[in-house]
């Protein structure tokens, strides 16, 4: 047996890989929710770390090893590669290891209810999101789907997650031809994916599966659309090309820099764009917290309301004292017992909503003291731990 590893951990050489990965017992096993695959996925738990474990063939495995890797140097939302194991005794197949994205969730097991149109839409946002990060940076899928990402909670919309890159390959640039060929397989094997769905009564009866596949790719191709067609501003309406980089800014995407070229009575614009991530670099830049794009763009709201209301004018020092008066007496707040239901940052996103509806029904600003208690005990207790969730149901 030979293991090649992005992390050594020791505890991998003592699990039982002289067996098939179908038949490794229950001991060595935690039960998590998982999408469909065509291979044999098992979860295991070592010094606290959770692995997803998958067998296929030695070439696949090492090239999806090296993409993963790939990806992480370029910081793009995928699942991280920890190993390959090879050589495994009787020609058992290869092994990929990657670590298990903590408080994800893969589609099905957000529809373990009747899956309603609203919750739909967040997570077709986020998947044209990614296919759309994916592109800029030259990485073709081959095989988009809801089964082969996972999804996170971002202050009321999901973050989705690359977690199956056997079918990718990382290019400088993709050609037109290679996008529309991405995003026909999107609309394929979602159409696939809501058919088995409805087959199985989990999709609700308002969703038309062939409406579904129109409505990501037309998603997707405005959000394309915005972050790189060229535009032509007259030469009197300069702010325009201001007002363009605050939208890609609002949109979540980083501008690297703008081409300008000139044409008669103005200049044509084109910016561009690195990679989305705008608030969520600027927030740990800040504060150094790391959060979803949607969870940092609240955690920034709160934080530029802090420093308007306490009048400072130094970006850092504010940054500072909110982190240390505001954001971490809420976390410190929450009992240990609760800390598995969702990651901090998704917590105090919670918390700043329900601070605004209970307000809002009192008719006045309940501070945010009564708002983390009644958050805890009315909201989070109720909540599934979504940290590793261990064969529990998710609502």
């Amino acid at each position: 047996m030979r293991i090649t590893s992005a992390l050594v951990d020791p505890a991998l050489l003592d699990l039982p890989w002289h067996l098939p990965l179908e038949d490794w017992p229950a001991d060595h096993l935690v039960a998590l929710p998982q999408g469909i695959s065509r291979h044999v996925v098992r979860f295991v738990k070592l010094n606290d770390t959770v692995y997803a474990l998958k067998e296929t063939r030695e070439r696949i495995a090492e090239k999806e090893y090296d993409l993963l890797r790939a990806l992480e140097r370029i910081d793009f939302p995928a699942v991280k590669a920890v190993a390959i194991v090879t050589d495994r005794v009787d020609s058992l197949e290869t092994v990929l290891i990657t670590r298990h994205l903590q408080f994800s969730l893969p589609y099905r097991a957000l529809f373990s209810h009747v899956l309603r149109p609203e919750t739909m839409n967040r997570l077709l946002d986020a998947l044209a999101a990614l296919v759309v990060r994916m592109h800029l940076t030259g990485f073709s899928w081959g095989d988009c789907s809801l089964s082969n990402t996972l999804f996170r909670r971002d202050a009321g919309a999901f973050a989705a997650y690359l977690v199956d890159a056997e079918t990718g390959n990382l290019h400088p640039r993709l050609s037109e031809g290679q996008r529309s060929e991405d995003i026909e397989i999107l609309r394929l094997n979602i159409f696939g994916e809501c058919l088995d769905l409805q087959a199985a009564e989990l999709l609700h009866e308002a969703i038309d599966p062939e409406a579904v596949v129109d409505d990501i790719v037309a998603r997707y191709e405005r959000l394309w659309h915005e972050v790189t067609y060229e535009q032509e501003v007259p030469r009197d309406a300069r702010h325009d090309i201001e007002g363009r980089i605050r939208r890609l800014n609002d949109l979540g995407f980083d501008v690297a820099e703008v081409a300008l070229s000139t044409v008669d009575g103005g200049y044509r614009v084109r910016p561009k764009v690195v990679d989305a991530g705008y608030h969520t670099r600027r927030l740990l830049r800040l504060t150094g917290l790391d959060a979803e794009e949607n969870q940092a763009r609240q955690l920034l709201n709160d934080l530029d309301a802090y420093r308007a209301e306490s009048d400072l004018t130094d970006e850092q020092q504010a940054a500072h004292r909110w982190l240390t008066e505001v954001f971490e007496p809420v976390v410190r707040a929450v009992p240990a017992h609760l800390r598995r239901k969702l990651e901090p940052q998704e917590i105090f996103s919670q918390i700043i909503q329900h601070k605004w509806l209970l307000s809002e029904r009192s008719g006045r600003d309940v501070g945010m003291g009564p708002a983390v208690q009644s958050y805890l005990t009315d909201v989070l207790a109720h909540k599934p731990d979504e940290q590793a969730v261990l064969g529990v149901e998710i609502v």
